[in-house]
């Protein structure tokens, strides 16, 4: 199966990287019509910001960020891309599959609210299962692995079990990269992505676009992360991921396909 392309709609006043671009319902369809113009197969709905030291939003508040941008989305593009609702709380993900969604991405695997994986099961919807210790506010607090790849592994799998016995039949894994974890730590996981996708045994969605660890190594504020994340992307593409998380579409298009051409020549 060719990588994805999932193209990162964030509809929040302060994520880490494109807070508050989409003022308007309009403008947030209009730039993920944009996306699947580029090449998006799958574009990720946020209605609250996930990054280090971020604060919950009010789930009602959530629900009314990202409905409308679900609602007008599904109505413009029909089938042409696959919609998923970027929350952990069950409550946002059913009005979002009610509205057009039919995946939810959890960075927590069902954790913060294991209401919602039932939810997921009873729409008939797929789920991406990420990988978090504790919560977005203090996940970068007392940091410890043994063993990054093995406890990674390990606790994904456990999730992956839990959504096969709520119902689940379509399941991803991502690994968290940045979440909870240092640059060494999402380092180790992006080498270790053929052992991890082989241990698991669903697809592998991937987020490194534009992530903390890449401005570590370049020096460089999110904004100017683009040649840094296409390395990144391309390392995942031969790490077999099955999708990558981006920001910027028409250029991780081309990473992706030269990539993918590399590593099935």
């Amino acid at each position: 199966m060719p990588c994805l392309l999932v193209g990162v709609l964030n509809v929040t006043p302060d994520s880490f990287s494109d807070g508050g671009r989409y003022v308007s319902v309009d403008d947030a369809i209009n730039a993920g019509a944009r996306m699947v113009d580029d090449g998006a197969d799958w574009l990720d709905i946020g209605g609250e910001s996930t990054r280090p030291r971020s604060q919950p939003v009010p789930q009602a508040e959530e629900i009314a960020r990202v409905v409308p941008v679900l609602s007008g989305l599904r109505a413009r593009l029909g089938d042409r891309a696959r919609l998923s609702i970027d929350t952990y709380k069950s409550g946002t993900a059913g009005a979002a599959l009610a509205a057009g969604a039919t995946i939810v991405n959890d960075i927590s695997g069902g954790l913060l609210d294991p209401a919602l994986l039932g939810v997921a099961a009873d729409a008939g919807a797929a789920v991406v299962l990420g990988h978090l210790r504790g919560e977005p506010a203090t996940m970068m607090d007392a940091i410890a692995f043994d063993d990054v790849v093995a406890d990674v592994g390990a606790e994904l799998e456990a999730r992956i079990a839990a959504a096969r016995a709520a119902g689940l039949r379509e399941i991803w894994a991502d690994p968290g990269i940045g979440l909870g974890k240092r640059a060494e730590h999402s380092l180790a996981l992006l080498r270790a992505l053929p052992a991890l996708g082989a241990r698991w045994r669903v697809p592998v969605m991937v987020g490194v676009s534009r992530k903390s660890f890449i401005g570590q190594i370049t020096g460089k504020p999110a904004h100017e992360r683009i040649f840094g994340t296409a390395a990144a992307v391309a390392a995942c593409v031969a790490g077999g991921a099955s999708a990558v998380r981006i920001h910027d579409v028409a250029e991780m298009r081309d990473v992706v396909r030269v990539a993918e051409a590399l590593k099935n020549a």
